[in-house]
């Protein structure tokens, strides 16, 4: 039988869980553009959103790797449901301060310090029930869920808020969390996996130090595995920074409202990584997953250059011979030119997210990927800090444009040493 990526999905746990993702996904994801929403309504300052921003990652900084110490001891699917049910709550006591900023920023801390304890349980728990030879195709669709997710959810989170409004939108979104849980019930571990961790949470008490500084030996000493968080890390911080870019970049170079934005080009950028996850199966499964990974942060350094100058693009003479060419209706315009980039920067990251998060998979246990998530949450806490809070800043100051090509810059500069030091 020919082999797709489709063959994961003769795991019932494994769909169960890719279900779960996608509730799950679509909930946290329309609830950080809510609040970004919400918080740019309030002050209509990026700086204001950057601190939005800041609030959703600066708990992995304290807690995430203590948490992945933790998950490591525990069943990971009883993690994986609770969490939920934890933050379905949340966002119902949230309804009663949607229009305070401060209580805004408060729940956000609260639901992604819950969050720190969900990250090591969802895509470390992907090994556990699914055999190595589908590991691979495990990830894409992993990858597929969890971008395809995000592509429904910045489609709705505007048109959510217009019409149903704040308060009915976080019962939306917590009756999707319940869902999600109601999946992941459903999920059947290995009795092995089960006799395991219930051996190993005897011994948690007077273990988490031990195993941080075991942890972070192992972590240090593999070169696959610190390559593969490092790059990981890079990807997450860059959607982060986007995020804080997004309103500033819908209304000063775009033109639209922030509303829209999704639409524009959240979209085309997780449809990118459909495609890309995809053709990471089907057609290039063959490639080294290093030199994967390089051309998908070429691609998105270029991608970002190319941002700020979508109207100038549309500008050139070519286009404008194609534009008398073709009907009115299919004038290209700078809006079309975002949109293709934006697909080719989700094209990019699909090259980057698959291929890492199977070498990570690959080359550690099911005792030390907890662990390793939990480390990844913390690397992308800290070291998203300057970035965002410097994004946010020199957006209100120079322009979002300027920034976006900065980043650009920093991207290709990197990829030139991830080439000539062989990173």
């Amino acid at each position: 039988m020919k082999q797709t990526i489709l063959n994961a999905f003769g795991v019932k746990s494994f769909t169960y869980l890719w279900l779960s993702e996608i509730f799950t996904q679509i909930a946290v994801n329309v609830f950080n553009f809510f609040l970004i929403f919400v918080v740019f309504s309030l002050t209509k300052s990026n700086t204001a959103v950057a601190l939005a921003v800041l609030s959703f990652t600066l708990p992995a900084v304290f807690i995430g790797v203590i948490a992945g110490v933790y998950v490591d001891f525990w069943n990971k699917k009883h993690v994986l449901f609770i969490t939920n049910i934890l933050r379905a709550i949340l966002l119902l006591c949230l309804v009663f301060f949607s229009s305070n900023i401060f209580m805004l920023y408060f729940f956000s801390i609260l639901f992604t310090t819950i969050t720190q304890f969900f990250i090591p349980a969802e895509t470390p728990i992907i090994p556990v029930i699914v055999k190595k030879k589908l590991l691979y195709k495990a990830n894409a669709l992993f990858g597929l869920g969890l971008f395809g997710s995000i592509l429904v959810a910045y489609i709705l989170s505007g048109p959510m808020l217009l019409i149903l409004g704040k308060n009915n939108t976080l019962l939306v979104l917590a009756i999707l969390l319940a869902v999600s849980s109601l999946f992941v019930s459903l999920i059947r571990l290995p009795k092995k996996y089960e006799k395991r961790i219930r051996a190993r949470t005897k011994n948690v008490k007077g273990a988490v130090r031990h195993e941080i500084i075991s942890a972070l030996r192992i972590m240090s000493g593999t070169k696959e595995i610190h390559h593969s968080l490092m790059l990981l890390a890079l990807a997450q911080i860059l959607i982060l920074v986007i995020a804080v870019l997004a309103p500033g970049y819908a209304s000063d170079v775009l033109g639209v409202q922030i509303e829209e934005f999704p639409l524009r080009f959240i979209a085309p950028a997780a449809l990118g990584v459909l495609v890309g996850s995809l053709l990471l199966i089907h057609v290039f499964s063959e490639v080294s997953k290093n030199k994967v990974i390089t051309t998908g942060i070429f691609l998105s350094g270029l991608s970002m250059l190319a941002l700020p100058y979508g109207s100038k693009i549309a500008s050139r003479d070519i286009v404008q011979t194609f534009n008398t060419l073709l009907p009115g209706i299919l004038d290209i315009t700078p809006l079309h030119i975002v949109t293709c980039i934006a697909f080719l920067l989700g094209f990019a990251n699909a090259f980057v997210f698959v291929p890492a998060n199977t070498i990570l998979q690959e080359k550690t246990t099911d005792e030390l990927r907890g662990k390793v998530y939990g480390v990844l949450n913390t690397i992308v806490g800290i070291f998203s800090l300057l970035p965002i809070v410097v994004a946010g800043g020199l957006s209100d100051l120079i322009g979002v444009s300027s920034v976006i090509v900065g980043i650009g810059v920093f991207l290709l500069l990197f990829g030139f040493a991830k080439v000539v030091f062989r990173l």
